[in-house]
C-alpha cells in the first residue's frame, strides 16, 4: 500500500489516526511523497464547534487547531508511509518551534497545510516537521514541530 499511495481520504485518515470528532482536523491528505511530504486540506466550515466561542460575532479558527491540522496531516503522511493504516499508531506532541501567524481563517475557507519532514526515519520515534498552511495562497501560519510516533510494537 505504501509504496503507490499517494493520497488519503476521510476513511483512511480514521485508520490510520484515533482522532475524531470534534478533534479531526484534516479532510484529506494528497500529494504525499513517502513520508518526505504531504499536503493536508481543511475545509473550515461554520457548524465547527470552536466557533460557537471563537468569537461568535467574529469567527476565526483558533492558531492551536491550525497547528494541530498541520500535525495531524504529518501522522497521516508517516501513517501512510509506514503503512500503519489499522495498527493504533499515537502521535503526541513535544515541541512547537518558530510558530507564525499571518492571517486569520475564517468559516467558508479552504486550509491547504504543506508539511515536511525535517527529521524522522522509519522505525524512529522522534520526528520533526515544517509546515505552512495557506488560505487562497495567502500565509495562514508557519511552524516547526516535534512528534514522537507511538509505534504500536508487533
Amino acid at each position: 500500500m505504501a509504496d503507490d499511495l499517494k493520497s488519503a481520504d476521510i476513511g483512511l485518515i480514521q485508520r490510520i489516526i484515533p482522532h475524531r470528532y470534534p478533534f479531526l482536523l484534516v479532510d484529506k491528505v494528497v500529494d504525499i511523497n513517502g513520508y518526505q511530504s504531504a499536503r493536508g486540506i481543511k475545509n473550515v466550515t461554520m457548524n465547527e464547534p470552536h466557533f460557537q466561542g471563537h468569537f461568535p460575532s467574529q469567527p476565526i479558527m483558533p492558531g492551536v487547531t491550525i497547528v494541530e491540522a498541520m500535525a495531524q496531516t504529518s501522522a497521516v503522511m508517516v501513517g501512510v508511509a509506514l503503512d500503519m493504516a489499522d495498527k493504533n499508531l499515537l502521535v503526541y506532541f513535544m515541541g512547537i518551534d518558530k510558530c507564525k501567524f499571518r492571517r486569520m481563517v475564517v468559516p467558508g475557507d479552504v486550509l491547504e497545510m504543506q508539511l515536511t519532514t525535517l527529521r524522522g526515519k522509519p522505525g524512529g520515534k522522534v520526528w520533526k516537521f515544517s509546515g505552512t498552511a495557506t488560505v487562497d495562497g495567502d500565509v495562514a501560519c508557519e511552524v516547526e514541530f516535534t512528534a514522537m510516533m507511538d509505534l504500536p510494537k508487533e
